[in-house]
């Protein structure tokens, strides 16, 4: 089974730096690469700023807090990932996007290395097949925030082989996460269960049962969960919410999938949640 000592990651938004930190935790060596040395400089600033916090409250001591940052570089090249034992994209939630990056980190990376994405329901053998090492691609989904979040998704593409997969399993559970092995499915377990309830929250308010608020507090009160759905769409991001429906929809034809007329408006209208604090509410 490949030894995971140094992780490369690709994408400087939050979950790019949300993994640095839970790599460097797990004291592994980690590289972020961004499209921009700006971008790759935001992430350790941003590491740093939650590092801080922890210290502030007790949770971690300076000492601790150093060591976590000397174990993370940033760099805009692409070249610098090529000795990572593996490499996790996390960058757009574009199907193109992603398989033109695997195609770029086939000819970079070391031959041994495994190659992973963070993607939340896109096809990981599409990504395989961009590659002459599909035995050594796979999904390693991790959710936001990384740091937080104790659940990581370990998604098996028919090409992977058992090393792959154990490699990748032990890599989260190093990591102080709770890995589950899925299938190369879309929306894998989580969003396949997830946003088909999301979806029916918004048919539910545009049918006009109940208000945006008697709903979110309706499912919290009934179900004990942390968020309302309206909450947890703004917090995720409706455009995000809208292209995760699109890729169910496309596998499975399943109308509970297909995103309602109202989400797809407020994508149009730039109305995409706590991004850009406007979304079902103002933020």
């Amino acid at each position: 089974m490949t030894e995971i000592k140094k992780v490369g990651i690709l994408g400087s938004g939050i979950m790019g730096s949300g993994l640095a930190e839970v790599v460097a935790r797990a004291e592994l060596e980690v590289i972020v690469r961004s499209r921009t040395q700006a971008g790759a400089d935001a992430v350790l600033q941003k590491v740093d700023s939650g590092l801080a916090r922890h210290v502030a409250k007790g949770r971690l001591t300076e000492d601790e807090r150093q060591a976590i940052l000397g174990r993370i570089s940033v760099t805009d090249h692409l070249g610098q990932l090529a000795d990572c034992d593996l490499v996790i994209e996390s960058v757009v939630e574009d199907l193109e996007v992603k398989r033109a990056l695997f195609g770029e980190l086939e000819q970079i990376v070391k031959p041994e290395g495994i190659l992973a994405t963070n993607t939340s329901t896109l096809p990981v053998v599409e990504l395989a097949m961009m590659t002459q090492r599909p035995d050594k691609v796979c999904g390693i989904h991790f959710f936001n925030p990384a740091p937080a979040m104790s659940l990581v998704e370990v998604i098996r593409p028919l090409t992977a082989s058992n090393d792959t997969i154990e490699a990748a399993t032990a890599f989260a559970s190093a990591c102080g996460k709770d890995p589950v092995l899925v299938e190369d499915r879309a929306g894998f377990i989580v969003n396949a269960l997830l946003f088909p309830y999301l979806n029916n929250a918004v048919r539910m308010y545009e049918a006009g049962t109940a208000s945006m608020d008697s709903i979110d507090t309706a499912m919290m009160g009934g179900c004990n969960f942390p968020m309302g759905p309206f909450a947890l769409l703004d917090l995720v991001g409706l455009d995000t919410s809208v292209s995760i429906l699109d890729a169910l929809y496309t596998e499975f034809r399943d109308p509970n999938y297909a995103a309602v007329p109202l989400l797809r408006r407020m994508v149009a209208a730039g109305h995409l949640g706590r991004k850009t604090k406007q979304g079902f509410r103002s933020y």
